[in-house]
């Protein structure tokens, strides 16, 4: 097959090419006139328009030429004399590589809605919308690595099987090659995992990080990024069953530390891809304010898409603890007016409209809270002292808000004291003998150290704008679908 140019490429850099003969390769956008076809082969937004001569290409090649159809098309790149476009390509051959038959082809040009697309979720990168979503995506993965590489951090690959539960939640899937119609049974009636291949329950996991903290206890600075899993019922716009983690893991930092390397690490991944991605981003700033043209002015997002990564990258993070958030919130004229659904009350969790007032309309910018009671967080994050004028036990715990979605980051510092860590996992139930290489860890050579938790999906889906997490991951895992 004839060696092609990418249409990104001869985009961006047309100049010299003007005059040569190239060859193309892509999928049919549109086709006018039976004479002008807009291509994409996926580099870039942008399409190439290739303009055949009808009179010399066979009738029933251009026949062929309808929607998504997969052609290859050789000529000479010429300036445009039609306005749209710098360049186009005077094809002397068109060849389809794979038909489209519109009467049987799902996909059609023009817009369709996000539900039906992901019941098509084989066709539908193919268009603009999700062409874009998934490319962006690809540049976020790429600075995650770049920012940690670049900073002295090492890449572990934390184990997908696991024989603990990280969050101490439940709600985690079971692996087993047991016979599930028929399990083998111990005398009592229970289940007799021996027989298992693990020879114990096994189960997906729900998180890398106490496994990246063995990494962190020797090589000082790690990050995980894999995928994780979460057998939670849920059929919400946010929730996922399997979903990628980004994990850091830092020897020697505190909850302050930690901190600053999230804000840091924000504002890294959003720059790259301000920077990187740009037509992308125009592209789904216009989708989203299109969307909302006629929706009332209240239901509609406060900024634009690019107005809200600016908005994250060009402030600093305020910083607030627990108690400081809850006194704000039952000072505000929305608790006062009863405008909250949920109640605000001290040992109770923050939700999302919590969230969101502290960024959006008390502080006006990114927000990190922390130090949260230590009854609504997990046995592994640090006790802190006890605190005047706050009324209960607090962990060194901290979560990142960003406006429009809420908390983007989780973290906390580590206990990496022995004995209050011990007493910890009984006040909680979690099992010593399940846990006793962590324990050694902070019994032999252990070292204060913190780290954080952000879902990729959900910094994926905030930086896109799209209002569902089954959109920014190209195969969703989610209740009742295990599609593609």
């Amino acid at each position: 097959m004839s060696k092609r140019t990418e249409i990104q490429t001869i985009l961006e850099d047309f100049k010299p090419r003007v005059g040569q003969e190239l060859t193309v390769m892509g999928w049919v956008r549109a086709f006018r006139s039976n004479r002008f076809i807009a291509l994409n082969d996926g580099t870039s937004m942008g399409t190439l328009q290739v303009v055949v001569d009808f009179e010399q290409i066979p009738e029933d090649v251009l026949k062929q030429v309808s929607f998504h159809a997969c052609i290859k098309a050789t000529g000479k790149l010429v300036e445009s004399q039609g306005a749209g476009q710098d360049v186009e390509l005077l094809a002397d051959t068109v060849e389809i590589l794979g038909a489209a038959n519109p009467e049987e082809y799902p996909m059609q040009p023009k817009a369709q809605s996000l539900e039906f697309l992901r019941e098509k979720a084989h066709f539908r990168m193919r268009t603009n919308t999700f062409s874009a979503v998934f490319r962006i995506r690809h540049g976020i993965a790429y600075a995650v690595h770049k920012y940690f590489n670049d900073n002295g951090y090492f890449y572990m690959h934390t184990p997908i099987i696991t024989g603990s539960d990280a969050e101490g939640a439940g709600e985690m899937f079971r692996v087993t090659n047991l016979d599930v119609s028929n399990p083998p049974r111990t005398e009592e009636g229970e289940v007799n995992f021996k027989e298992d291949f693990f020879e114990k329950p096994t189960n997906l996991t729900v998180s890398g990080q106490l496994q990246a903290e063995i990494g962190a206890l020797a090589l000082g600075k790690v990050y995980t990024f894999g995928p994780t899993f979460r057998a939670e019922n849920s059929n919400t716009s946010r929730h996922l069953a399997e979903f990628w983690m980004i994990e850091p893991e830092v020897a020697f930092y505190d909850i302050f530390d930690n901190m600053d390397l999230a804000e840091d690490f924000c504002k890294y991944l959003i720059n790259h891809i301000l920077e990187n991605y740009s037509a992308e981003l125009e592209f789904l700033d216009q989708r989203i304010q299109n969307l909302e043209k006629n929706m009332p002015k209240n239901e509609r997002r406060a900024m634009g898409l690019i107005e809200t990564l600016r908005f994250v990258v060009d402030n600093d993070f305020e910083r607030i603890t627990y108690t400081d958030a809850v006194n704000i919130l039952r000072n505000s004229k929305p608790y006062k007016k009863g405008k909250f659904e949920y109640d605000v009350k001290w040992g109770k969790d923050l939700q999302a409209e919590h969230e969101r007032y502290l960024v959006e309309k008390k502080f006006q910018k990114p927000v990190i809270v922390r130090d949260y009671p230590a009854s609504i967080k997990a046995f592994y994050m640090r006790m802190n002292d006890e605190q005047e004028g706050v009324p209960g036990k607090t962990v060194a715990a901290m979560d990142v808000l960003f406006p429009g979605i809420g908390e983007v980051i989780g973290g906390s510092q580590r206990e990496e004291r022995l004995d209050v860590l011990k007493a910890r996992m009984a006040d909680m139930n979690v099992h010593e003998e399940e846990l006793w290489w962590y324990l050694e860890l902070r019994k032999f050579g252990g070292a204060p150290h913190a780290g954080f938790g952000l879902g990729f999906e959900r910094m994926v889906q905030f930086i896109t704008g799209m209002g569902n997490i089954r959109d920014v991951i190209a195969f969703p895992r989610t209740p009742g679908n295990a599609e593609f």
